[in-house]
């Protein structure tokens, strides 16, 4: 049986043209499930997302995305707790999100909230400085320019060693460029949705490193019979598994962060990073995919 090791994917540089970039495994995960239902509050089964966070370093998972909107503040409790004081690991986290209940997401952009945050988030992680520190949205009722502002200063304070942005357009990305370096950007892309496509193309231009949620969605492509259903059956792999490769395949710049708060379904998720898709595989899904979003546009 292969080892399973996230390192089979390869890595990939966060910050690569500044003096203190992040290697990390170019396969991540993302902590949001290790919350209650409605990602409010703790999970049934505490020890159970502690062991499955302790796993991730023996898989070769080095980068661990979460936000202090989850729980809120659970998923980063949990990854400290289990995880600190990291050592090789990266831990991403994110702002700009407020909870008032079980799926309620409110943005919330006021400077003072997001410095607040920001400095909520070091200490809960028990760090000096994050990592990496995102915008989780950016709040249409404060202007944008002022949110911008707040993170260039936490960025200056050394709070974040890297900024990234989160469901942004290509004009966002380049607004942000005059407050800081934009060294991510956090946006829905899978199979079947490519709304984000032109943000990935300007990410690959400039060197940003593009973080796809929601990785695994691949909408019909899943059910028996289809095209990915074949393609999966002949890797004798799962439909996510080949969603998830795709995805390693479709850019040297995306950094998938698939979520669970299974075990089974972690080392499953990590064992897509030994999948290789030929070309022909990779043009054939992709253009499969494309024509179901476009479709579902329609």
């Amino acid at each position: 049986m292969q080892e399973l090791d996230a390192a089979a994917a390869g890595t990939i540089l966060i910050g690569a043209d500044l003096d203190d970039a992040l290697e990390v495994s170019r396969l991540g995960f993302g902590a949001m499930r290790l919350t209650g239902p409605g990602i409010w509050d703790y999970p049934d089964d505490v020890e159970s997302a502690l062991g499955l966070l302790r796993r991730l370093p023996d898989l070769g998972v080095t980068f661990i995305d979460t936000a202090d909107s989850y729980g809120p503040d659970v998923s980063e409790e949990l990854i400290a707790e289990a995880l600190h004081p990291y050592d090789d690991l990266v831990i991403a986290t994110k702002g700009g999100l407020v909870r008032t209940g079980p799926d309620e997401w409110i943005p919330l952009g006021r400077p003072e909230y997001l410095i607040q945050q920001a400095l909520k988030s070091c200490r809960t992680l028990g760090v000096d400085t994050l990592d990496l520190w995102q915008l989780h949205r950016i709040d249409p009722r404060v202007p944008r320019d002022e949110q911008f502002d707040a993170i260039r200063r936490l960025y200056d304070d050394e709070v974040m060693t890297h900024v990234g942005l989160s469901e942004v357009s290509v004009e966002d990305i380049e607004a942000a460029q005059e407050y800081f370096p934009v060294a991510t950007v956090q946006n829905r892309f899978n199979l079947v949705d490519r709304t984000s496509e032109e943000v990935l193309r300007y990410c690959e231009r400039e060197g940003i490193v593009f973080i796809p949620w929601y990785p695994l969605a691949a909408g019909d492509l899943a059910k028996p019979g289809s095209l990915l259903d074949d393609i999966a059956r002949r890797h004798e792999a799962t439909p996510g598994q080949i969603a998830l490769a795709w995805l390693l395949a479709a850019s040297p710049m995306t950094l998938p962060i698939p979520g669970t708060s299974s075990l089974k379904h972690l080392e499953e998720n990590v064992a897509a990073a030994a999948i290789m898709l030929d070309e022909e595989e990779i043009a054939a899904l992709d253009k499969a995919g494309r024509e179901q979003f476009e479709r579902a546009r329609r």
